[in-house]
């Protein structure tokens, strides 16, 4: 019987894969993204300090609609670009969280790139 692969499973060691690799510094902190099917949610994390500098989802108060659709990514992209800036955030390092670079995933990121944020 075989038996079928666990896609979280799968993206969270791709997510530990480049963990060892990316990681974000006061200079340039990491623009994380996790999505599940009803919402989207990114943050700017500082690694050496272990702090979150800003963050934005689909479930801030501001936000109206469907959480689960590109519409939604890129007001969460944009939102997060406008917060980084106001704490004086211009470069990131993005970290896809173990997804594809396609869909929800890519409109967040162009969003925060059109708002101002260099990665």
């Amino acid at each position: 019987m075989l038996l079928k692969a666990d896609k979280n499973k799968t993206r969270q060691k791709r997510h530990l894969r480049v963990r060892n690799r990316v990681a974000g510094t006061a200079e340039r902190p990491r623009l994380n993204v996790f999505r599940s099917l009803a919402h989207i949610y990114a943050q700017v994390i500082d690694d050496e300090k272990g702090m979150t500098l800003v963050a934005a989802s689909t479930l801030d108060k501001d936000f109206t609609g469907n959480g689960g659709n590109i519409a939604a990514a890129k007001a969460v992209g944009a939102a997060i670009a406008k917060k980084a800036l106001a704490k004086g955030i211009t470069e990131v390092v993005f970290d896809r969280g173990g997804y594809i670079y396609h869909g929800r995933v890519q409109a967040l990121a162009e969003a925060a790139r059109e708002g101002g944020l260099k990665f």
